[in-house]
């Protein structure tokens, strides 16, 4: 996590090439979810020292809401219980990518309409919410590129596999980067 932090307060930002894509990976490994929160909580408190403003999103907290503004958590239960988990994971993801509902990429950029970007840095956390395969975190980044300045990172839980590629929580076959996001900066 020191690579990353000494990149978020490099003049310019190190994080990323590109203006349009202000965006890195932290990935670390699912079993280490809650040591991994705690060094998050100090390295905001770090950041913050040094004049920056951290804003941390909780993807798991946003899955809640969509869920809860549109079919409702019953629903979705019923579903399941009827169709299989199968088809009801099918639903949620709808509910995070059709227009008629209430996009990711949306509600992020709605999020991060009013910071700053030379000042404000957002930590996408809880993204295991997103397992097995609700949401594909390369879909998400990619579809934020262009959308802001503010530069982002995103939390990983996840196995590395090559240079490039991660496993998202680790699942065999889940290749979730790849040549989705090979111009993010993973750490």
């Amino acid at each position: 996590m020191r690579t990353l932090e000494v990149d978020l307060l490099a003049d310019p930002m190190r994080i990323s090439a590109y203006h349009d894509l202000p965006f890195a990976i932290f990935q670390y490994d699912p079993p280490e979810e809650f040591a991994c929160r705690r060094e998050i909580v100090l390295l905001a408190t770090r950041l913050h020292n040094r004049g920056k403003i951290v804003i941390p999103i909780s993807l798991a907290r946003l899955l809640w809401r969509t869920i809860e503004e549109t079919e409702g958590l019953d629903a979705i239960a019923r579903e399941e219980r009827e169709f299989g988990f199968e088809r009801a994971q099918r639903t949620v993801t709808t509910l995070l990518s059709d227009p008629d509902f209430k996009p990711l990429p949306d509600q992020l950029a709605t999020l991060l309409a009013s910071l700053d970007p030379d000042r404000a840095i957002v930590f996408l956390v809880r993204a295991g919410a997103m397992a097995p395969a609700i949401y594909r975190m390369a879909k998400l980044l990619e579809e934020m590129h262009g959308r802001t300045r503010v530069p982002m990172i995103l939390f990983y839980p996840g196995h590395r596999e090559g240079e490039t590629d991660l496993s998202f929580m680790g699942m065999a076959g889940r290749g979730q980067m790849g040549t989705y996001n090979y111009r993010v900066k993973i750490y």
